[in-house]
């Protein structure tokens, strides 16, 4: 488990600003016997933590003295720069289960489509119920056998991993769908150019 220092901090404006120009992260922690406390860390340091233990992995937080096993709950991002301007962490127990999101990754290449058919994930993400220790980075779902037509459930899966997903059994993982004929694509061009409005000729004079 990975270690990260915190610092306590003032919650103003000015602070803020000063605290994401010297490459600190305004934050807070909260959760299993910690109350809500206004804290940073640096920039550097999450990110390395991260790239260790994985967006759910478990970090042991040092908040003012005290080790604090902690997730991150949740981020704010700055797109245009590509900087973390505020975190959340979720302070556990880690003898409890707790409810996250982790990321579906498909291994393989679908015989389906390498005949030219189009794999299709409606979800990325399936929410479990597991404890702390036991939290996977992502879930790996095998395509190597799915056809064009083929889809695979969350009921598919539920029996083979050792924890609770809490999506419902008919949401779809992923799915191989035929691909388009010559024929589809006209007839989808065309229902396109039947939705366009037509142009109304004398409406500047009628304006007038």
């Amino acid at each position: 488990m990975s270690t990260m220092q915190s610092n306590l901090r003032e919650t103003n404006k000015t602070t803020l600003s000063q605290l994401r120009k010297d490459g600190w992260i305004p934050s807070v922690v909260y959760g299993y016997k910690t109350e809500s406390t206004p804290i940073s860390v640096k920039e550097r340091d999450l990110i390395d933590t991260l790239r260790e233990t994985g967006r759910n992995g478990v970090i042991k937080l040092d908040v003012d003295g005290k080790k604090v096993n902690v997730v991150l709950s949740d981020y704010q991002s700055d797109v245009l720069k590509g900087t973390i301007t505020h975190a959340d962490f979720l302070a556990i127990n880690m003898t409890e289960e707790l409810e996250v999101e982790v990321a579906i990754n498909l291994v393989g290449q679908s015989p389906g489509e390498k005949e030219g058919g189009v794999i299709q994930q409606p979800i990325r993400d399936v929410t479990i119920r597991v404890k702390p220790s036991d939290i996977p980075e992502s879930i790996d779902l095998d395509v190597s056998e799915l056809q064009i037509g083929d889809t695979l459930l969350v009921s598919d899966i539920r029996s083979k991993v050792a924890f609770e997903i809490l999506n419902e059994d008919e949401d779809a993982l992923v799915l191989v769908s035929a691909p388009r004929t010559e024929a589809e694509m006209e007839a989808l061009d065309e229902t396109a150019d039947a939705g366009a409005e037509p142009e109304v000729i004398g409406d500047d004079k009628a304006a007038e």
